[in-house]
C-alpha cells in the first residue's frame, strides 16, 4: 500500500490523494480515493469499508513505512483480522517498483485532465 497524493482535487469530497495497493498475485491496481488531510483513525476505516468489504480480509499485507500505517490503530485493525503486517524497506525495488511506476502513470493520466 503505497500514498499518492498531490493530485488535484476531484469528486464531492475534494479528494487530492489516492492510496494505491495490489493484488500480489494478479497484479491488479486498486485505487482507493482519499485525502492527503485523513487521520491515522480514517485509513483503517478507509481500508475496512472500501478495500477489505470488496476483496476480503488479507493474509498477509506490505506497505511502506508512512506513519498512518506505523500507527496503534492500523495495527489494532490487523491484530483483530489475523493479517500478517509486514513493511517495506526504502528504496527497494522488488517490494515497491511496482507501486511507484503505477503511481507515476495514475499522475500522469491526472494530468490530461
Amino acid at each position: 500500500m503505497y500514498w499518492a497524493t498531490g493530485l488535484p482535487p476531484g469528486g464531492d469530497k475534494s479528494y487530492n490523494a489516492c492510496l494505491v495497493t495490489f493484488d500480489r498475485f494478479s497484479k491488479t491496481p486498486i485505487f482507493l480515493p482519499c485525502c492527503k488531510d485523513d487521520t491515522a483513525m480514517d485509513t483503517p476505516l478507509l481500508i475496512w469499508n472500501r478495500l477489505i468489504s470488496w476483496t476480503g480480509i488479507f493474509t498477509n499485507l506490505i506497505s511502506d513505512r508512512y506513519p498512518k500505517f506505523t500507527s496503534e490503530e492500523w495495527k489494532n485493525l490487523h491484530q483483530l483480522s489475523g493479517t500478517k503486517l509486514s513493511f517495506s524497506t526504502a528504496c527497494h525495488p522488488q517490494t515497491d517498483g511496482l507501486a511507484e511506476r503505477m503511481i507515476q502513470s495514475l499522475q500522469n493520466m491526472v494530468r490530461i485532465f
